[in-house]
């Protein structure tokens, strides 16, 4: 173990790593010299990057919260949790419902360690972490985690944030996404960001490149690939729109042009 706690054997701290790009670019601390080298690069590359991570950072928090206030929503699947960042999804999730219950999904390990922050939940409700791949719904499902912390047979919302562009053609995102929402029972939720480069296609090609020449090879989608994610549910309004657009509430997006967002988001009820 290094001084910081985090278990060197398991982290590589010489490749940089998509949540601690993240982070570092979110203003965060849970990163290393080769993932500062690689947020810089990129930024060099579209100088709008930390406005389109934070627009996308904002989504979530105007998500989780619409589906605890407006949905009614008590149950949170997170995956692809990423590094934690205050607020974390249930901070906001109780801070509307106290006894929301959250299970978080990552397979980075350096999440795993700092994961103790995602489980400071409030007395009323509870928070578990599963470490565990996306592209392995089955073992997202049968984690004892997950069975022990939420009610399958009560509406659960599924939040997918920012990491289907990290998944190739061969790994079937939308597969991967319908089968997690497979046993989730009506009334339940999807909540997605995706990645798109049809608003700042060259600026966004040369991020992805410098991301594919670190090995992490994006696959960016169209607004009608974005729509089959959804394909079954019942959109809440305004649809599929870039995340900047969706509910906005007035605290962070003036100024916010279209062709600095590379993400679209929406919400989706399932009937």
């Amino acid at each position: 173990m290094p001084d910081n706690g985090w278990p060197a054997d398991r982290i590589d701290t010489e490749n940089a790593h998509s949540a601690r790009i993240y982070d570092y670019i979110l203003g965060g601390k849970d990163y290393y010299p080769a993932d500062k080298e690689a947020g810089d690069a990129m930024s060099r590359e579209w100088p709008a990057l930390p406005v389109h991570m934070r627009a996308n950072r904002d989504f979530m928090n105007r998500a989780v919260r619409w589906l605890a206030e407006e949905a009614g929503m008590r149950q949170f699947l997170d995956i692809g949790t990423g590094v934690p960042t205050s607020p974390n999804l249930h901070e906001i999730a109780q801070a509307v419902a106290p006894e929301s219950r959250v299970v978080y999904v990552d397979n980075d390990p350096i999440v795993l360690t700092l994961s103790q922050g995602l489980l400071a939940s409030a007395p009323e409700g509870r928070t578990a972490y599963i470490e565990a791949d996306f592209r392995d719904p089955a073992a997202i499902l049968d984690a004892p985690e997950l069975r022990e912390t939420l009610d399958l047979s009560r509406p659960v919302a599924l939040t997918v944030i920012a990491i289907v562009h990290f998944m190739l053609d061969a790994d079937d995102a939308v597969g991967v996404v319908r089968r997690l929402l497979e046993p989730l029972p009506s009334g339940s939720h999807l909540a997605m960001s995706i990645g798109t480069a049809e608003f700042a296609p060259e600026e966004v090609g040369r991020v992805s490149r410098e991301y594919a020449a670190r090995g992490m090879p994006m696959r960016l989608r169209t607004l009608d690939e974005a729509h089959e994610f959804f394909t079954g549910l019942d959109l809440v309004e305004p649809g599929i729109v870039q995340v900047h657009k969706w509910h906005p509430d007035g605290s962070g997006e003036q100024g916010i042009r279209d062709e600095d967002i590379a993400m679209y988001g929406a919400v989706a009820r399932k009937p």
